[in-house]
């Protein structure tokens, strides 16, 4: 039977070619040229990214971004910002015609976040979808520790849908550097403080909470298991047309002061 998605096994990029990846691929999905396409990644050096909507002046410390080296980017797709640390993440994005997706965004939403929840399942974590675009541990999960994790936050996802392309791309969170990310986001005037990194982790968890033997190579094999399964699945590479046209968006769009401070 005839592959009908490609996959992009994990790699890494800065913040800039990994946005500019996505774009360039739902390029060459619409012209037909390449599959729907399931991609892995990784953040090198870590990145904030913001949500197409947002104003980087009042999300992000650029000046403490540029002191620790990090990237900070726009994306193409709405949400909050985000810390997307190399080594606490695993970053998906599925790329393919909106008609074979859900009509409703909610829908689709769940439809992909399925995976996600299939393969925490398979590494015995339970999880299910918050409307409308995040994941969540159930009711009663329990971590490593023995403490109560319930209802807390482990993957956060984004949506596009442009020129008959939908373009959904979230992470997964393995680790999580509270301090750090509050250091990098702006979270109001008041201080970092033991209250604020406490309320945080109230709201959010990652998988070495949970399973801290469980290796990050453990979770991408499961994630790859479970979005691939019932698909007919061509393991491929990028086209040079892609790669070129990827290195275009990087430096004139993406690493461009006009797109990142767009608002």
């Amino acid at each position: 039977m005839a592959a009908d998605w490609r996959l992009i096994e994990i790699e890494q990029h800065d913040a800039f070619m990994n946005m500019a990846l996505d774009e360039a691929c739902a390029e060459a999905v619409a012209r037909r040229d390449v599959l729907p396409t399931i991609r892995f990644y990784r953040w090198n050096p870590g990145a904030v990214s913001i949500g197409y909507f947002q104003s980087l002046e009042d999300e992000v410390n650029t000046e403490k971004c540029a002191e620790e080296k990090i990237d900070v980017v726009r994306r193409r797709t709405g949400g909050g910002a985000v810390y997307h640390d190399y080594e606490g993440e695993i970053t998906y994005s599925v790329i393919g015609p909106i008609q074979r997706f859900p009509r409703g965004i909610t829908e689709s939403y769940h439809l992909i976040c399925g995976s996600i929840i299939d393969a925490l399942k398979s590494l015995n974590i339970d999880s299910r979808f918050k409307p409308i675009n995040d994941i969540i541990l159930a009711a009663d999960a329990v971590g490593a520790n023995g403490e109560p994790v319930g209802g807390k936050k482990i993957s956060g996802n984004a949506q596009t849908r442009r020129n008959g392309i939908l373009l959904q791309h979230g992470t997964i969170l393995y680790s999580v550097d509270l301090p750090k990310m509050f250091s990098l986001l702006k979270v109001g005037k008041e201080k970092i403080s033991d209250k604020m990194i406490s309320a945080a982790e109230e709201r959010v968890t990652s998988i070495k909470k949970l399973c801290p033997d469980l290796e990050l190579g453990d979770l991408y094999e499961a994630l790859v298991r479970e979005f691939t399964a019932r698909k007919q699945i061509e393991r491929g590479e990028w086209t040079l047309a892609e790669l070129s046209r990827a290195q275009e968006l990087s430096e004139e769009k993406y690493s461009q002061q006009s797109w990142n401070a767009l608002r």
